[in-house]
């Protein structure tokens, strides 16, 4: 029933008076692939322009068009809380089911101290901490361009050698797990832009990664490029999908030639196989 020329206040008066249930806030705030929600997917929900919204606590970048993207990580529990605050004030909580999986972990026991935890000069560690800093500033700038709707592609096409999420745990301690997608091509093979985007870092001789390029494609989504012997684009280019940024090459702490790939979104690292789809062959 609609009733036209009544103010908030008199309706809801008059409504208790005659015993009317009235209706609580609608949510607006909608998963559009609650089938695709599993640990390290990227999925889309839709919300209001203007609304904020929160995922585990956590606040994330609302479109100018209502939508928002919803990082999974590889940790991430069976179900996650998404709470939304609409420019009216009203507040809509969503719990999405997240699909857990089995990802590869490899037992190595009875190794010397030394090979699980090496010891470092202290320039080292500080050559590390410092790269490590420049990587979380690239990837902290806020383009509010959604360049990733071009889409995403494979950066190359090739074997896939090591996998999003596996983990080595070696005398009991669980190390680093592994947060890319391994692809092995000889070196020298072009590396193309896997969505459009902005070269926010160029690094050509990271203590772990070697070659490292990060490109931002908008609202906190980046993807970005380790192990590379040479670059085709400077800091501060704009580059399309499919644009040549580089090569692939074995440095760093590599022990061949291939390029790991590596896409992160509002500090959650997600798996670019469910990003990019099936490898083409």
């Amino acid at each position: 029933m609609r009733i036209f020329g009544l103010s908030g206040t008199i309706f809801s008066a008059v409504a208790v008076l005659w015993g009317w249930a009235l209706p609580g806030p609608a949510s607006a705030l909608t998963i559009l692939q609650p089938d695709a929600a599993q640990q390290g997917a990227l999925i889309w929900a839709q919300s209001q322009p203007g609304a904020q919204v929160s995922v585990a606590g956590t606040p994330v970048p609302v479109l100018s068009d209502g939508r928002v993207l919803i990082a999974l990580g590889r940790d991430t529990p069976a179900k996650v809380t998404l709470v939304e605050t609409l420019k009216d004030g009203q507040t809509n909580s969503v719990s999405l089911k997240v699909k857990q999986r089995k990802f590869d972990i490899q037992r190595i026991d009875g190794l010397p101290p030394s090979k699980v935890t090496p010891p470092r000069k202290a320039d080292v560690q500080a050559r590390i901490d410092r790269e490590v800093a420049e990587i979380k500033a690239a990837r902290a700038v806020m383009t509010p361009y959604p360049l990733f709707d071009s889409g995403f592609d494979w950066p190359l096409v090739g074997r896939i050698s090591g996998v999003y999420g596996s983990q080595r745990v070696l005398n009991g301690s669980p190390k680093t797990p592994h947060y890319g997608v391994d692809i092995a091509r000889p070196a020298g093979t072009v590396i193309r832009a896997p969505a459009d985007g902005v070269v926010r870092l160029i690094h050509t001789d990271n203590y772990y990664s070697g070659g490292t390029l990060i490109l931002d494609h908008g609202y906190g989504l980046n993807s970005a490029f380790l192990h590379m012997k040479a670059f085709n684009v400077s800091e501060g280019d704009y580059v399309p999908k499919g644009f040549a940024l580089g090569t692939v090459g074995s440095t760093g702490r590599s022990t061949g030639p291939h390029l790991d790939w590596r896409v992160t979104y509002n500090g959650v690292r997600v798996d670019p196989a469910l990003v990019a789809g099936p490898m083409p062959k």
